[in-house]
Formats: C-alpha cells, structure tokens, sequence
C-alpha cells in the first residue's frame, strides 16, 4: 500500500504503522482524522475492510490493526438510536 492513496488520502493509516511505539489512544486520533478526512462518496465500511486487509495481515499485532478491527465492528454492528422513542410515557 502506498502513502497516499484512494483508500488513504492523507496516507495517515501508512504513516501510523510505520511510528515505532504508537500506542492505542494515538491510534484511534490518527483514525478519527482519516475518517474524517474521507470523502464523503465514499463507503466507510468497504474501505476500512480494504485497510484491515492490507495491514493486519502484515502487522496483526499492530496497534492500529486493533483500531481498524474495532472501526470495523462498530460500523457493521446495529446501533439502537434513542430519541422520543425510546423514553417511557405515562
């Protein structure tokens, strides 16, 4: 995978595995900035399995394999909305 791609614009994903003792909570900030940086056409899901299949292979140790396997699952698991809905009523 190389700096700067489709799936990695800023090549932020690249540059995180290659900072030598990165630790869990400078992982998720790197991810939150790529997420946020991603054009917005493009499916969030799709890309992060591309990630986590270039990466993890490589380095399933790797803290920032940890966080794209976690940006992964939430992403694809259902999430309850709350709102009016959810409030009892008398």
């Amino acid at each position: 995978m190389a700096k700067g791609d489709k799936f990695d614009p800023k090549g932020l994903i690249f540059e995180a595995y290659q900072i030598e003792g990165i630790t869990d909570a400078e992982c998720r900030t790197i991810f939150l900035d790529w997420a946020l940086s991603l054009p917005t056409e493009m499916d969030q899901n799709e890309t992060i399995m591309t990630l986590v299949g270039i990466y993890t292979a490589q380095s399933p140790d790797h803290p920032m394999s940890v966080v794209l396997n976690e940006g992964l699952a939430r992403i694809s698991a259902p999430r309850r909305r709350g709102g009016w809905r959810s409030r009892p009523r008398n």
